[in-house]
């Protein structure tokens, strides 16, 4: 159960698994729209065939996964304590204890992985611009209970700043608190700016002492062969991303 690139490579699956320097016992990943031989892999709950996709995934986990009820907040789901039945009302969930896994799903947001060098906690987060405005990488790792220095951060696939038009509400929700968090904004037309969600997480990590982050170069927006896009097809399609302990 080791869910690594040359076993999706293998399995004609364009899955993404994270190049970060987590400890060996920490295991991640992130679908895509493409399941095997090319067929839709789509995490959305009205899916017609939602129990056939969860029986593909459960080749890759080691349990079911705690899905959440995602509604942009700031909220952490502890994995460890929660029941096993039933989503959770959260946009984060924490685990300490081995094949607890802990997963977001995204069409657009950007799934953000933790853990620490020692490998002892794992995290995910859902971070559009709302949950990062609303704090919830910096609630993750409060719920993580380690020193921030020694956290490990992976930022996935999301919207880029070319395929992200916002308006004044969400420059001034970044700016509020951290004036300078502009400097992730690009002016495009009057009353809207061009936001940078990987640039806007990249500096409240680096504000909350993480200093170790890495991630991928995709958008999901212009990517249109291999990511749903919210902003694009207007749909209820998802990805999703893992993370849990061997």
């Amino acid at each position: 159960m080791s869910a690594s690139l040359a076993e999706f490579v293998e399995a004609g699956l364009d899955w993404i698994v994270p190049d970060w320097p987590a400890p060996a016992s920490v295991r991640a990943f992130s679908t895509t729209r493409n399941g095997r031989h090319g067929r839709p892999f789509d995490l959305s709950p009205r899916v017609p065939d939602r129990a056939a996709i969860e029986e593909e995934l459960r080749l890759w986990l080691p349990e079911q996964p705690m899905w959440l009820a995602q509604v942009h907040s700031n909220a952490v789901c502890d994995v460890d304590r929660a029941p096993e039945h039933g989503a959770r009302q959260a946009d984060a969930a924490v685990a300490r204890q081995a094949r607890r896994i802990c997963a977001v799903q995204t069409a657009d947001c950007m799934p953000v992985l933790f853990t620490d060098r020692e490998g002892s906690v794992v995290a995910a987060a859902h971070a559009g611009w709302r949950g990062l405005a609303a704090g919830v990488l910096e609630a993750t790792l409060a719920a993580m209970r380690v020193e921030t220095s020694t956290v490990v951060a992976w930022l996935g696939p999301a919207i880029s700043r070319r395929a992200f038009e916002v308006g004044a509400d969400v420059l001034e929700a970044h700016c509020l608190d951290d004036p300078a968090a502009s400097s992730c904004f690009t002016p495009f037309k009057p009353g809207k700016w061009l936001a940078d969600l990987n640039a806007l997480a990249r500096r409240r990590l680096a504000r909350a002492g993480v200093t170790s982050v890495h991630g991928v170069e995709h958008c999901t927006f212009n990517e249109r062969n291999r990511f749903y896009s919210y902003r694009r097809d207007h749909g209820d399609n998802r990805m999703a991303t893992f993370i849990w302990r061997e």
